[in-house]
């Protein structure tokens, strides 16, 4: 029986996976921005990105527009490989290879 990596636990939370997913193709991303796309509200999106800023994987970056706040999210390098790596992990289970299988 094949082996399967363990898959990040941090990323795999399906709000987190969903952050990641959108910063991935971006070079960076307001806050209005996510919680629209992962429809999720202010408190649970806030809580998820300050996971992922304390593990490295997303900068927050914080500023004012006239006199409002802006906040928006970049990913690290150290995020963009996480991810890569999670989604490496994440085709083994798709992908199982030959071994023990039948193809249709």
């Amino acid at each position: 029986m094949k082996q399967y990596d363990e898959p990040d636990r941090l990323i795999h939370a399906p709000v987190r996976l969903a952050i990641l997913s959108a910063l991935i193709s971006v070079k960076e991303a307001d806050f209005n921005f996510l919680k629209e796309a992962i429809d999720t509200s202010d408190g649970n999106l806030s809580v998820h990105l300050s996971k992922l800023e304390d593990a490295g994987y997303i900068e927050i970056h914080k500023s004012f527009v006239g006199k409002r706040p802006r906040t928006s999210c970049t990913m690290t390098d150290k995020g963009r490989e996480a991810f890569k790596r999670y989604v490496e992990t994440i085709e083994q289970y798709l992908h199982p290879g030959d071994v023990g299988c039948e193809k249709e």
